[in-house]
């Protein structure tokens, strides 16, 4: 027999009583789970499986956590619990919370589907609800701003119209003669949700019972996925937890940068030419800053009997453009080898004058085959970085040898 699915007329309803049909230990437990789980069908159940872009219910089977509940292929629905539950008559609850979160969410999408498949003819080919934010998926040319701010009010002037949302069942074919937003090729008795005046579609979700219980819904971006437009977006408790979010965060950037939060745009870009203007000028000063350290660089290290100048030096608290110019310019100058290592991110750079004549890619390689990382470059002038950049003394201590192999 098949389960029965009460929420398919009662998405309300929190709490049922079933007939236990079956407990048996799962090979398959779910992920996470150390110990054993169990699989119980039930003759009638109130708790959602995961389909249709919507998560399962959760609660509870006698003293038993439901864990996960899945559809299965014959209609049954397997209930995924934590403890294994007697025979006979068995008493189910349902996490409300996340049902109803699911229900808000659920209907925001119908909804949201409709105005721009009826307004803007943008249909939806996919909808996924997750923990923290909700997508449909919209086929057809990038929505404006413009389209964008217009779904979201009209939307929304539905939930505040607090339309009736109810069930109905038909075959594919009197659905499609009432103006059915999508086709089905299900044949057989078919369950619809329709919003009273602007949508009507099969699905086997649960739903709240009018537009007003909906909530605010709150349109978060958009994004090209493949061939489709990815519309993010929130309903309800989520829309009001994550404007309140927002709120907070523009109000605390404000008094960051000492003005009112309808004054951020301005500070902003104020800040962003700021930014631009100091990255200009540091670019500029930092060839004239590395020249400069290393003419008291080399001043401080003898040359070899050959006239050779090599150049071990840990470095500190420098970014990459730095370390760059740094080795440019130590190598110049005639014979300087420079071995060279950052302290805090492992990276490496090994540069030679080309008089000198060794190999700075191949020295480079070996030293991160050995110690782990990756890099390379040219026979002048090589660039890598450790795995583990606690080894960066190691490194040089080891090119310096290698060096002294050849």
């Amino acid at each position: 027999m098949t389960t029965r699915r009460l929420y398919y007329d009662d998405a309300f309803q929190d709490n049922f009583t079933a007939e236990v049909l079956s407990c048996k230990p799962l090979a398959d437990p779910l992920a996470g789970q150390d110990a054993t789980c169990w699989g119980v069908l039930l003759d009638q159940t109130h708790l959602y499986p995961t389909s249709g872009g919507q998560p399962n219910d959760l609660g509870k089977l006698g003293e038993a956590n439901v864990l996960d509940v899945r559809d299965l292929e014959n209609d049954d629905i397997l209930h995924v619990v934590d403890r294994p539950v007697p025979a006979g008559r068995i008493d189910g609850c349902i996490d409300w919370p996340r049902r109803f979160d699911h229900m808000q969410q659920h209907s925001g999408q119908h909804l949201l589907s409709a105005v721009f498949q009826e307004r803007f003819g943008l249909p939806t080919v996919s909808f996924h609800l997750g923990e923290s934010a909700c997508t449909i998926d919209l086929r057809g040319p990038q929505p404006s701003v413009q389209i964008l701010e217009g779904a979201a009010r009209a939307a929304n002037a539905i939930v505040f119209e607090d339309r009736e949302i109810s069930v109905r069942y038909g075959t594919a074919e009197q659905f499609a003669q009432m103006g059915v937003r999508k086709q089905v090729e299900r044949t057989g008795t078919l369950r619809a949700i329709e919003i009273a005046g602007i949508d009507l579609q099969p699905c086997g979700g649960t739903h709240v019972r009018r537009t007003g219980q909906i909530g605010t819904i709150l349109l978060r971006g958009c994004s090209k996925i493949r061939q489709d437009w990815r519309i993010e977006f929130l309903c309800g408790s989520r829309a009001e937890s994550a404007a309140r979010k927002d709120a907070d965060m523009l109000a605390r950037v404000a008094a960051q940068l000492k003005c009112a939060p309808q004054d951020l745009d301005g500070s902003v870009e104020r800040l962003l030419q700021e930014r631009e203007v100091a990255t200009r000028n540091l670019r500029s000063l930092l060839p004239k800053l590395a020249d400069a350290d290393v003419a008291t660089r080399l001043q401080s290290i003898a040359p070899s009997g050959d006239g050779e100048v090599v150049v071990v030096e840990m470095l500190q608290n420098l970014g990459p453009e730095y370390l760059q110019f740094y080795a440019t310019a130590l190598t110049r100058s005639e014979k300087v080898l420079a071995l060279l290592a950052v302290q805090e991110t492992g990276a490496l750079l090994f540069a030679q004058h080309p008089a000198v004549g060794k190999d700075m890619n191949a020295l480079l390689r070996g030293v991160v085959d050995q110690l782990g990382g990756k890099g390379g470059g040219t026979k002048d002038f090589a660039r890598g970085a450790l795995a583990d950049q606690a080894k960066a003394s190691a490194a040089l201590a080891l090119a310096e040898s290698m060096l002294k192999q050849k």
